[in-house]
């Protein structure tokens, strides 16, 4: 039966917290649990590197990719206890697993306002932070030679060091829900996918805004093109530069994106075909480009006053991707625009539009957010811009609360959901049977199992 080594947090855990439990484990079992240093921020911060078992296979676990997207961190030291407690996982599959506590914990200490709750749109929202897309540690938009991150460059060499058999990257969804993303199929993950989210209460984004034009496999797995040169927008939405998910394929290694929604939505696992098609993506596509042009207007406000203020270029900077590549995604969707991108949309199914109006309103809040924090960085409200993006958050968060029907999924149940999936992926690249399913006793995929702290 599995054991707690230590407490589940009821809540998302911050990079100092990371580091000071996976301290406590090593410390705990030495035998089987090291903690090393394997890189450095670009603010200083060591980058730690949590390993369990002595096996000459290895699994990569990578939590921290995206700065706003901290389940990952719960879900390793979720994943930490139930490897240790279990010798299936490790001496009998001949298996050593790495566990890098956060990839970005620069940008993960920028969300620390909203981490410890209370879990809101609104506070979210007010205390967001993700950085510009050529600060993104999992992106190679020059090639893996020419990596300018050092907390790229920690994770490439980590990769060719273990060459594991299986990396997973551990990502968050804001508004919707769970899926995965793949380069390499592993039959039967879609099967198990489906029983656990249904277990655990968790949506299936059936119709993922990020796998737009990417083949599906099952139902909420997908798989990830190979690389291909391309502008921002088509970075942004298809993979089209290389990445870290790629770089170890040379060695083997399958890599499995695991997306954990924050707030769920039904909507996305509706699979049948729309009503109304085109009036929809007319609707999507006419909010997002009225939205970019009020964020628009209300940056060229306060733009003259961020002189002064402390890393408002890395605030910008993310501002104005959104800024830049919306307008040509409010094209791409509407059937009206003829973009001649050569990339006509998909067969959509209701699944889908849902996905591309949250994530219009994503983009859209995430700028209005960024904008506030800046705002708020100047300790004044030079341009008197603050009650109208209140005003601006307030209404869209409405919007997902009521039209989207977005609910918060506890930190621990994400957590849970998110490191079965992990658990269901290792066992397929490893052809196992589902731990515990020998010995007779409830294994992690049972309801059984099921820690469900601070509910």
């Amino acid at each position: 039966m599995w054991r707690c080594v230590l407490p589940p947090l009821p809540r998302y855990p911050s990079v100092g917290e990371l580091a000071a439990r996976a301290s406590v484990l090593a410390a705990r079992h030495p035998r089987d649990a090291r903690l090393r240093r394997v890189g450095t921020s670009r603010a200083g911060t060591p980058m730690w590197l949590l390993s369990i078992g002595h096996g000459d296979r290895h699994t990569l676990v990578v939590a921290g990719p995206h700065a706003n997207e901290p389940v990952g961190g719960a879900t390793l030291l979720t994943l930490a206890a139930r490897v240790l407690a279990d010798p299936a996982l490790t001496d009998d599959t001949d298996t050593t697993w790495n566990l890098l506590l956060c990839l970005d914990p620069d940008g993960a200490r920028r969300n620390e306002g909203w981490l410890a709750g209370p879990y809101t749109l609104g506070h979210y929202f007010r205390n967001f932070f993700r950085p510009g897309f050529l600060e993104q540690p999992e992106w190679l938009p020059d090639g893996p030679d020419a990596a300018a991150l050092p907390e790229t460059r920690a994770l490439l060499a980590l990769q060719d060091e273990l060459r594991p058999v299986l990396q997973c990257s551990l990502h968050g969804v804001d508004v919707g829900g769970g899926f995965v993303e793949l380069t390499r199929d592993l039959p039967g993950l879609g099967r198990r996918l489906a029983r656990t989210a249904a277990e655990l209460g968790v949506p299936r984004e059936l119709g993922a805004y990020d796998t737009l034009y990417w083949p599906t496999l099952a139902p909420a797995v997908y798989r990830i093109p190979p690389p291909r040169r391309g502008g921002l927008a088509a970075a942004i939405t298809e993979a089209a530069v290389e990445s870290t998910w790629y770089h170890p394929h040379r060695h083997g290694t399958v890599t499995a994106v695991v997306e954990a929604p924050m707030w769920g939505a039904a909507g996305v696992e509706d699979g049948a075909p729309p009503a109304d098609r085109d009036a929809e993506l007319r609707a999507v596509s006419r909010s997002l480009r009225r939205d970019i042009r009020l964020l628009g207007g209300i940056l060229a406000r306060i733009r003259p006053h961020l002189g002064a203020t402390p890393d408002a270029a890395r605030m910008l900077a993310p501002v104005d991707d959104y800024l830049l590549v919306c307008p040509g995604l409010a094209d791409d969707w509407d059937p009206d625009t003829d973009t001649g991108t050569g990339h006509p949309l998909p067969p959509l199914s209701r699944a889908h539009l849902a996905a591309l109006r949250i994530a219009g309103r994503r983009l859209a809040l995430r700028t209005a957010g960024l904008l506030h924090r800046l705002v708020r960085g100047t300790g004044q409200d030079p341009a008197g811009v603050l009650p109208d993006l209140d005003r601006l958050i307030d209404l869209w968060c409405a919007e997902f609360r009521d039209d989207c029907g977005a609910r918060w999924i506890p930190v621990a149940r994400q957590a849970e959901y998110q490191a079965r999936v992990v658990l269901h992926a290792f066992e397929l690249a490893h052809g196992r049977a589902p731990v515990g399913s020998r010995s007779g006793e409830p294994g992690w995929g049972t309801r059984a199992a099921v820690p469900m702290h601070g509910e």
